[in-house]
Formats: C-alpha cells, structure tokens, sequence
C-alpha cells in the first residue's frame, strides 16, 4: 500500500487512517509530519491540531462536527470526544460551472433493452403480482409457488441446506456440539429451468405489510409507490389483488396511474376478493390473468438503445470509514458520466445529506427546486426532533464502529455518490423522475426503504455501495453491490459485484473505477451479466410509511 493516511480536503482538520496505525507511529500528509497519541484503526480519523471544546470538526470541507473535549493533536475522534454538528444553509447562491467528464469512450455506446410506448426503455421485461393489502399476502405466495416453477422462474440458488442430516442426527442421540459441528450446507449449484416465455425475464411477488390499519395518508402513498412500480420501464403489466374493504382502495391506484402515466397501455389486471365466489376461484382466476399478462408480455424483445435511456439509482448501506473515499466517489463519477450522456441518475436518503444541503442548493438549476429540496429538508429534520429524535441519531452500531461517528460525516461521503452535475430536479417520495440528469430523491436512511423508493420513482438499475456487507436488493430493479474495500470483496464475494477497494491500494483512481462501474451497469442493461442480488432472489420491497425513519 502506498499510502497510510488520507487527507480529503485541503480545509480538513483530520485525517483517515487507511491502515491500522500504531501509538507513537510518525505519519507524514505532504510535508506535514504527525505524531499519534493512541493506535488508530483503519478507517478513523484523527485531529491534525490540538482542538479545544466546542471547535469545529472539519472533513471533506464541511463542518461535521463540535469536540465535547479537549483532542491533541494526533488523537483519534470518537463519539466520546465529538458530537454531531452540520452547517445552517440558504437558497439563492447557485454555482452551477459544471467540468463534465470525457466521454468519448461512451459516446454511441448502446444497451439491449425493453422498449416501451411512452419512450422508456427497460433493462428488464417483468410482469408483477402486487397486493394493495397484507391481507392477501398468503394469496399471493399460493400464486407464486403455482407459477414460478413451473413458468421457469424458480431462484437462482448459490447453496441449500440439508436439514435431514440434523433430524436423522437428532434421532441417533446427537449432543448439541454434534449439531453445531454437521456440515449441513450442499455445494453451491444453480438450479436451471427452462422458461416457457422467452422474453419474460421473471414474475416479480411483491408482498407488503400496509394498505390497512395505518393513515389515509399512508394508504394513498403505497398506491402511489405502486403505480411507481406498474409504470416502471422494467415492467410490461401487472395483477392487482385486492381483498375490497381496505384503506388502498383499487380506485386510489387507477388514479394514482392515471396522474403518472395517463395514457398508459400496459395490461393491469384488478381481482377483489370479496366479489370472487371462493378464495380457490380467485386464485384461479388470478393465475389465468396472470398468465396472459405474460403472453402479452412475451411480445417484445431486446433492440438497441441509447445510454440516455438508463436511470441509475445512487444507493449505500452498511456503510463504513471507506465509504466516501473509494466506493462512493466512484459511483458519483460514473453518475456524472451517465449524466454527460443525457442520462438520468436519482441520489436518495436524505437524513444522510445533512450537512451538505448547501453544496446540493448551489448546485441545483433553479432557485424553485433549491427551495423544494431546502423546504423538504427542514420538515423531514422538525419531524424527527417533534418525535424526539434527530439526523444525528443516523449513525449505526456498525457505521460507528468502522468510523462514521457523526451524520454529518456519513452524510458528507453519502453525497459523493450524486457527483459533482448539476441537480436538474428535486422529488419528493413517490414523485416520478422525468428530467435527465441528477435528481434528489427524499427518502429515508434505511436501505431498502430507499431502494424500494428509488425503483418506485423510475430507476431501472441500482448500484449499492456498502463497506460492511448487505443482502439485499430491488424487486425491479437489479441491484449492483459495490464494496468500499477488499476485504469484503473477498470474504462476501456471493454478494459483491464489483470492489472499490483497489483506490485504497492505489490500483485504480476514482476515475477508472468509476468507468468500470459504467461499464458492468451497460452489461447488467443488457441482460449480460445478472447481479448477484438477482441470483439470490433479494426481491426486497418495503413501502415508507411517512413517520421518521432514519
């Protein structure tokens, strides 16, 4: 490794550690030598300066923090020593010179997708069964286990378990260390099935836990999240299962469709169970409609298309100290490299864009949506302090750990997902992207209540940037996972994509890693290469009840 520490911002007044480092350890940044107080981890920072209590935590050029308590300088900040602190902003102060990255590799470039009516074009063609109550989510899962197998959709799978070994253990007397110590797991297989449609690349089963029993309000956003879905490019139509008394009404999702996508003519077929003659009659008549939504969908094929067409959702979780300075930066590059294309890239979860408001106002295209992303900032924040929390409570166990201490640092290495572009538009949750470039998207900080937003609002694919490790993905959506650091690629290499790490180790730049991205994501467009969160069935969709969720 080249490099020991990092400096990321000539204003910082830390540096991250990119090794382990010892107490009493010279480290020298440019012509600037330190001396280290204590051992500091890989991923941590420690102070520059002697700091003082209440003087500013400066990283990535931004206030992060306040220190609680004296810090020498050469000292590693924790939460013992620095509490949470983000800088006040203001709309009317727009910087938009934007140096768009080199292109010329890309130009002309195209992706095999799905064509559309309206002008969208899919990396995917799949037919979805979607509940508007949880009531039917035991119908639902009777329909999946009725036609995915046999429609050829059975998951792709990296192992299985053999629990017969442990009952037949169980029968001979075995102890409970002769449990623990049984190989139970089979080699890894994929099981193959052929599909009886072709060009239908999956029936996709959204169970959920709402539509009832929660606020109108709550109601009417997951009708609006599921037209998201049904209009989605990488959806060809879809069966609705009402049970008919509940909240989410069949008619709140007409109108909801209606306003999004007006003269749609994608197939969507409405059962309600409570006008069906028996349930075996209304799964019956739910899987024969199912069945022609796939004939029809069965129609179109892959043809060419422009970049242009792609809509990448910016996403992290389980993030760690590498975050913002290997995985996310490069994604940001490849965002700005879609968007020098005329394509459209949407950054979401805004608990963890405090901090950095006033880089995104600057940076948005008009004053109206400065003020729309400034407005629904300052709500989401008042919500969480009328509920008794707050952004500063964002940070995990696991964030911290690996030292994300404060918000505002994780917030401030979130940001460099969305780049450096221009932000053309500003949404908020359920709201359809329908301008190319950047667009800020508010959800929460939870993964897959954001990824589950970022789908809803038209991205077709998801790259997930994460340090720790997450097995989760996207219903309609594939999901790329992105590793901040090799030694995750490596011990977790069923769930990682494609790894970052090598910026670390000074294999690649920001630059050339982001390029890479691009060019996995133009695969994926295709159908070329299939994530691994698509191979092991990570369907998560988890609709946002609009309470506070960090």
């Amino acid at each position: 490794m080249s490099r020991k520490i990092l400096k990321v911002h000539p204003k910082d007044n830390v540096l991250v550690a990119l090794q382990d480092l010892e107490q009493g350890e010279h480290v020298k940044w440019n012509d600037e030598e330190h001396l280290l107080n204590e051992k500091i981890q890989a991923k941590h920072k420690f102070t520059t300066q002697d700091l003082h209590l209440g003087d500013d935590i400066i990283m990535y050029g931004v206030l992060v923090g306040k220190a609680t308590a004296t810090i020498p300088k050469g000292a590693q900040i924790n939460t013992e020593n620095v509490v949470h602190s983000s800088a006040n902003y203001s709309v009317g102060q727009s910087k938009l010179d934007w140096n768009k990255p080199d292109v010329s590799t890309f130009e002309n470039r195209t992706f095999q997708g799905y064509h559309r009516s309206n002008g969208t074009v899919g990396i995917m063609n799949y037919w979805l069964v979607i509940p508007l109550v949880f009531c039917e989510n035991r119908n639902l899962q009777v329909i999946k286990d009725a036609m995915s197998e046999q429609l050829g959709y059975t998951t792709t799978k990296h192992f299985s378990v053999n629990t017969q070994d442990l009952i037949q253990q169980y029968k001979n007397g075995a102890s409970a260390q002769d449990i623990l110590n049984t190989d139970i797991i089979v080699d890894q297989h994929k099981i193959e099935s052929q599909r009886v449609f072709e060009h239908v690349d999956g029936i996709k089963f959204l169970s959920h836990e709402g539509g009832c029993g929660c606020t109108r309000q709550d109601s009417e956003s997951l009708c609006r999240l599921i037209a998201g879905y049904i209009n989605h490019p990488n959806v060809a139509g879809a069966t609705v299962l009402s049970l008919g008394c509940q909240n989410a009404q069949a008619d709140v999702l007409r109108e909801a469709l209606d306003s999004i996508a007006p003269n749609a003519d994608k197939p969507v077929y409405y059962l309600e169970q409570q006008e069906s003659k028996s349930e075996r009659e209304f799964i019956a008549d739910a899987v024969k409609q199912t069945f022609i939504g796939l004939m029809h969908a069965n129609k179109i094929s892959r043809q060419p298309a422009p970049l242009s067409k792609l809509t990448l959702g910016l996403e992290c979780g389980g993030s760690d100290g590498f975050s913002g300075l290997t995985a996310n930066p490069a994604l940001g590059y490849a965002s700005d490299l879609l968007v020098a294309l005329g394509g459209t890239t949407i950054l979401a979860e805004f608990p963890e864009l405090n901090g950095v408001e006033q880089e995104l106002i600057n940076r948005c295209v008009t004053d109206q949506t400065a003020q729309k992303f400034a407005d629904l900032m300052t709500a989401y924040s008042k919500r969480a302090e009328e509920s008794g929390s707050s952004f500063a409570f964002n940070p995990s166990p696991g964030n911290i750990k690996d030292g994300l201490i404060t918000d505002a640092i994780k917030s401030a290495g979130a940001a460099k997902k969305g780049g450096t572009s221009p932000v053309t538009d500003v949404l908020d949750y359920t709201e359809q992207a329908t301008k190319a470039g950047l667009n800020l998207l508010c959800t929460p900080g939870g993964d897959v209540e954001s990824t589950t937003g970022l789908a809803g609002s038209g991205a077709n694919v998801i790259v997930f940037t994460t340090g720790l490790g997450t097995p989760t993905g996207n219903a309609v959506a594939p999901t790329l996972k992105f590793s901040t650091n090799t030694s995750l690629a490596e011990r977790m290499p069923d769930l990682i994509d494609i790894n970052a790490g090598t910026i670390i180790t000074g294999e690649d730049t920001i630059e050339t890693k982001g390029a890479e991205l691009l060019e996995l994501i133009i695969q994926v467009a295709s159908g070329d290469y299939t994530p691994k969160a698509v191979e092991l069935g990570q369907d998560d969709f988890i609709p946002w009840k609009r309470g506070i969720s960090l």
